[in-house]
Order: structure tokens, then C-alpha cells, then sequence
């Protein structure tokens, strides 16, 4: 490879490691021309590269772009994935290449400037990716709303079944209330009744005293006859 090659190849990867959030060296070795163009189609998803460099040129970019944290890592064959986009993904489908293949060995790196061992490499690939938090946290935060609307729903519901039991009994419609002025115009006519007899037995009394007077005179018409006949 000429100078101006080397130089080339550096600078590009100098300017791809200082756009990276997260940087993954792995030991390569096994892993055939096709897997290694398969792996790279599975990382695309998470918006990350893989990246076979000699370790020479690759300490030359890291020492540009402030990542010679991951020297120490860059001995025999070594490469580099650089993710731009989401690390978990990055880190599942490694992992998952690796387990389905039998190659790639995670060897150490970084994410969010932080350095990222074997052990923090395979917890990240447990975790579940971006797309699927947003969903699980968009969920969580539609449940109260959602808890809400039903509750309406139900108390909606419950009102329009006591509205129709009301409407039945003929609360609503005034049937209900029609009853009591039966009762009372039923009622009316017991009264008449009763103060009919009333007044029939007050103007018994009163037209007993005159018939009395009456026949008082009678008598007493009679009486004075007699007398005069005598």
C-alpha cells in the first residue's frame, strides 16, 4: 500500500472514529469473506461500519481521535465496528453472529467515551433496542389515558343503562307522575259523597224543626176546636 493510500485510509478512519458513539474491536480471525459481507448487512440496521485495518494504521487514527483507548486491544487480527446509531443493536447482532458462526471474539472498546469491557459488551446485547424502549416508554405513558378512557367508557355506559331502567318505570316520560292525579281524581269523587250525605243530613235537620212547628200548630188548631164545640 502506497503513502498516499496509508495516509487515506487513516484519515477516513480518523474522521469515522470521531463521528462513532460506540467502537467494538473483535477478533476476526475464521470469519470468511461472505460472513464478513452478511455481518456487515446486519449492522447496517444500527447504522454502524466493520472495518478490517492493519493495527499499525488504526493507532495512527486513534491517536487522532482521541481513542487510544483501545490500543491495548488492537493486537492480531482486529477489527473495528463503528456504530453511529444504535449501540445495542450493534452489540446484538455481533453477538448473535458470533454465536450462530462460531467466530468474532469481542475483545474490548468504547461507547459514549466510556471504556467497555467483555462483560458490559454482553449486558448491552441482552438489553432491548431504541425502537423497542420508545414503544415500551410511549405504553406506559398511554396507560393512565388509556385507563381514563375506559373508565368514562364504563361510567358512560352504567348512566345510559339507569336512564333507560328510569325511562322504563316512566319516571322520565311523566306515566309515573300521571298516577297520583288518578289516585286524586279518583279520590274527588268519595269526597263528593261524603259531603253529600252531610248536606242530605243537614237539611234533614233543618226540615225537621219546621215539620214539628208544623204539626205543633196542628194540634193546637185541633184543641181550640174542641173547645168551641164545647
Amino acid at each position: 500500500m502506497k503513502r498516499e493510500q496509508k495516509t487515506a485510509v487513516v484519515e477516513e478512519l480518523t474522521s469515522t472514529l470521531g463521528e462513532a458513539d460506540a467502537i467494538f474491536a473483535v477478533d476476526y480471525r475464521g470469519i470468511s469473506v461472505g460472513q464478513a459481507a452478511e455481518l456487515r448487512g446486519r449492522l447496517r440496521e444500527a447504522d454502524a461500519v466493520f472495518k478490517v485495518v492493519k493495527n499499525r494504521l488504526a493507532k495512527r487514527a486513534t491517536a487522532s481521535a482521541g481513542a487510544e483507548a483501545i490500543d491495548e486491544h488492537l493486537v492480531g487480527p482486529t477489527a473495528l465496528t463503528l456504530v453511529r446509531g444504535d449501540a445495542v443493536i450493534a452489540a446484538k447482532a455481533i453477538s448473535i453472529f458470533a454465536r450462530e458462526n462460531g467466530v468474532l471474539e469481542f475483545k474490548g472498546g468504547l461507547m459514549d467515551g466510556e471504556v467497555l469491557d467483555p462483560e458490559g459488551f454482553a449486558a448491552i446485547a441482552r438489553l432491548p433496542g431504541l425502537d423497542v424502549l420508545r414503544g415500551q416508554l410511549v405504553g406506559v405513558a398511554a396507560s393512565p389515558i388509556t385507563g381514563l378512557a375506559r373508565g368514562l367508557g364504563s361510567m358512560l355506559s352504567g348512566l345510559a343503562v339507569a336512564l333507560g331502567q328510569i325511562a322504563d318505570q316512566g319516571l322520565v316520560s311523566g306515566e309515573a307522575s300521571a298516577e297520583p292525579e288518578s289516585d286524586a281524581a279518583e279520590a274527588e269523587p268519595e269526597a263528593t259523597q261524603e259531603e253529600t250525605a252531610a248536606e242530605q243530613t243537614e237539611d234533614t235537620a233543618e226540615d225537621q224543626p219546621e215539620a214539628e212547628a208544623e204539626t205543633s200548630d196542628d194540634n193546637e188548631d185541633a184543641e181550640a176546636k174542641s173547645s168551641e164545640e164545647a
